[in-house]
Formats: C-alpha cells, structure tokens, sequence
C-alpha cells in the first residue's frame, strides 16, 4: 500500500474517531449532569414534604421538580443511546445470525440518527434563532412578525422564559444523533467498542 493510500486511509479514520472520541466525552458530562439533577430533584421534593407538613407550603418547588424531570429524563435518554440501553424488541431478530443482527442493528442506529436530525430541524424552525436575531433580540417585536410566542412566555411560578426550558430539546436532538453516529462507527467495525467507565454494562445482542 502506498503513502498516499496510508495517509488517506487515516484521514478516512480521523472523523469516526473524533466523533467518538467527541461522544464519550459528552457521556461523561451527562453522567455528572444526571447525578446533579437526581440529587437536586430529591432535595426539591424532601423540602416540598417538610415545608407542606409544617403549613408553609413553597408554591415554586412543584413546578421546579417538574422542569428537573424533563431535564433529567432527556439528558438520560441521549445516555442510553450511547450506553446501548434503549428500548429495543428483539422478537425477529433473536432469530437471525450473527450478520443478521448486526445489518438490522446498523437500520435501527441509522433511523435513531434520521430522528434526532428531524428533531433537530424542527427545533431550529420552532427556536428560530436567525428570526429573533434580524429582530434584534426583541421578543415581542419577533412575536408580532412571526406569530411565535415562544420568547415571550414565561413559567407559571418560577416566572422563567419558557424558551430556557425548551432548549433541552436541540440539546437532546444534538447529543442523541452525536451518539448514534458513535454507535454506527462501532457497528460498521471503523472504530474498536469503547469501554464506558462510570455505567452499566452495554446490553449485547439486541437491535439498538
């Protein structure tokens, strides 16, 4: 083989290995973010116990739980795409060979990378960060030009712009698609499996 061959065959490398490289960071920081928000999450509801029990009920711990549910919940999904721990049914392809499997198992990632990249785009369209831009950042001069009221509603107690909270969305379409392309990499055999310290053992022989 020659050079030019050599040193074409590590560029071809370089881009699978730094998205993955690039996911297991990413996993990294999810964990540290899930273990935040479960720990903030049970502090919030032990206060709300002690607070309702003795008649000074906190009206915003409610509403505070909630939002670290759905944080928590997205941040933990996009972890077990990675981690291979996402829900799968296994019924038909338990049945195949080994090849079998691993075809249908490179189909499932490449439809979990289409969905997070529709996700994605529907998120750019729904935040539309050019639209607010060209409106100098003024919410309510973007609402009456686009009939978007996402940057001028606020939460109920917490009295939060609704659009912070919704941005776990493009996050979650970004990192969820970050890691399917990791696991496509691994499937395709570009890249060796990566070991995941700091999780649970990747469930092996299932379609995710």
């Amino acid at each position: 083989m020659s050079n030019e061959a050599v040193a074409a065959r590590s560029r071809s490398m370089a881009v699978p290995e730094a998205i993955v490289a690039l996911s297991g960071r990413l996993l990294r920081v999810e964990h540290r973010a899930i273990q935040g928000l479960m720990f903030l999450l049970s502090a919030l509801i032990l206060l709300n116990v002690v607070t309702r029990y003795s008649g000074y009920p906190i009206y915003w711990i409610d509403e505070s739980a909630v939002y670290s549910v759905v944080w928590l919940t997205f941040i933990g999904a996009s972890a077990m795409t990675r981690m291979r721990l996402d829900f799968a049914v296994t019924m038909l392809t338990e049945r195949f060979s080994e090849r079998g499997a691993a075809i249908f198992r490179v189909i499932a990632t490449l439809g979990v990378i289409l969905f997070g990249i529709a996700l994605g785009v529907m998120c750019w369209l729904w935040l539309d960060p050019v639209g607010i831009a060209q409106a100098g950042f003024d919410a309510r001069e973007y609402a009456g030009q686009s009939f978007n009221f996402i940057y001028t509603e606020r939460t109920q107690t917490l009295n939060w712009p609704t659009w912070v909270i919704y941005l776990i969305m493009p996050i979650f379409a970004v990192s969820m698609t970050l890691h399917a392309l990791a696991n496509l990499f691994e499937d395709l055999g570009l890249v060796a499996r990566q070991e995941l310290p700091g999780f649970a053992a990747n469930a092996d022989g299932v379609v995710n």
